[in-house]
């Protein structure tokens, strides 16, 4: 089978979540691309969008009505070729809306998991649960007679687990897609030893097409993403939990907030970054990562006690942050949770003590905004950092830790084989979570 062949019967499973929606826009409208090729002519075309929830899947065709129509605005002119033999369709908004039906024609919304049965491809962003997704694939794969290859979007569990289990004979990639993967360039890759080379050749096809970035993983729990996401996050938790014996909780994190957003000049501090994942997933996948590894306990007892508390994080379903650590307004943060007092503590009546604290910031130092998208960047960093050296603050002590530890656990998952070299790993941190620079990286020698 082709790659056309491969794509013509494919089926989404959890396609109305955060991630299986953003998954199923992009492929319904690559294969409704495929189906308008001329040599395509007569071919059918059948995306099963298979969820739980009936709701969901109303909702899911909504977002991909609209999203396929900002996707035709942009693409109106090459889309005058295409349908160059339709004389019905005279302006830009026929042919708009012509796209637009021609795309939602392929997607089937289904409660059904009986609808993969028929698929060649089955694309999977269920819940982050080894079990059920042993569960599931099993019971596609014992009934499904075209031997389907299983493309999950898994950003923790290792493949070979997902593999032997369901017994896939190979047939089973990780394809971690990142947030939201309608937005997002970065697709980590992640094969074993038994997977199907025509996958990954199939896989690399379908990512390149979709003008995706994609970064190779060994099959190692937590691969890249999470493997370094996970520890920079418990290392911020113990930094709080350490200046908590000096400071009040909201006090203490406010400030390594701001040490990981401001100084390290992120797009965002690691709390707020916590609650954008969710505090819960974030423990959920501390948890399944856990049991791989041999040298240390991915656990936090805070994001236990957060949790009891039912302080989750989040986000609502119309993309708004849910209040986790932060509590949002506008999607900016305007107090920290008081884990001691069950009540948010507003940053404006702490944060005069708290920068005072931290003392004076370098005067070279430039906002994310400022500095991401600059052609000038690295001399703009060594310039900082250097400063960021000399300057004799907590603040900026804080800050040379919090790199350190950065490089320490990226220099870490490329030395235990996680990541293939030192560049693939600086490219999921660039990429995948939008730093403006790699961790590992010569700014403190």
């Amino acid at each position: 089978m082709n790659y056309t062949e491969k794509l013509q019967n494919v089926t989404v499973l959890g396609a109305a979540g955060k991630m299986g929606s953003g998954i199923l826009l992009l492929t319904a409208i690559e294969m409704g691309d495929l189906s308008l090729k001329p040599e395509n002519k007569g071919k059918h075309f059948v995306l099963n969008a298979m969820d739980t929830s009936s709701e969901g899947l109303r909702e899911l065709m909504k977002y991909l009505k609209t999203q396929v129509i900002k996707a035709a605005e942009k693409k109106v002119i090459g889309l005058r070729d295409v349908y160059k033999d339709r004389k019905d369709l005279v302006d830009n908004g026929d042919i708009i809306n012509q796209y637009v039906e021609d795309i939602l024609f392929i997607v089937r919304p289904t409660l059904n998991i009986e609808a993969a049965y028929e698929s060649t491809v089955v694309f999977e962003a269920i819940k982050e649960d080894p079990d059920l997704k042993v569960k599931i694939f099993s019971q596609i794969n014992q009934n499904n007679k075209k031997n389907p290859w299983f493309c999950t979007n898994t950003s923790s569990i290792p493949i070979n687990v997902l593999d032997s289990k369901a017994n896939l004979g190979g047939r089973v990639l990780g394809v971690h897609f990142y947030n939201p993967p309608a937005v997002q360039k970065l697709v980590e890759i992640i094969k074993t030893d038994n997977t199907s080379p025509e996958l990954v050749e199939f896989v690399l096809a379908f990512a390149k097409n979709l003008k995706k970035i994609v970064v190779p993983s060994y099959d190692f729990a937590g691969f890249i993403g999470n493997g370094h996401f996970m520890r920079d996050a418990l290392y911020g938790i113990q930094q709080s939990e350490k200046l908590c014996s000096n400071y009040s909780f909201p006090e203490a994190v406010y400030m390594i907030n701001k040490i990981t957003q401001d100084y390290l000049i992120r797009p965002m501090g690691i709390f707020q970054l916590i609650d954008y994942v969710g505090i819960d997933v974030c423990q959920y996948i501390m948890s399944v990562m856990n049991p791989y590894l041999k040298d240390e306990d991915l656990h936090s007892t805070l994001l236990d006690k957060m949790l009891e508390i039912g302080v989750r994080g989040g986000q609502n379903s119309d993309g708004s942050q849910k209040d986790g650590f932060l509590k949002y307004e506008k999607g900016k943060p305007v107090a920290v949770y008081n884990i001691n007092a069950k009540a948010y503590t507003f940053i404006a009546d702490m944060q005069v003590k708290c920068d005072e604290v931290l003392g004076k910031m370098p005067a070279s130092i430039q906002p994310w905004k400022a500095v991401v998208g600059n052609k000038d960047k690295e001399a703009i960093f060594r310039t900082y950092f250097n400063e960021l050296k000399s300057t004799d603050t907590m603040g900026a002590e804080l800050a040379r830790q919090y790199a350190r530890k950065s490089k320490e656990i990226g220099l870490k998952l490329v030395a235990d084989k996680v990541a293939f070299n030192e560049n693939d790993l600086n490219t999921v941190l660039l990429t995948g979570f939008f730093h403006a620079y790699g961790p590992i990286n010569d700014y403190l020698i």
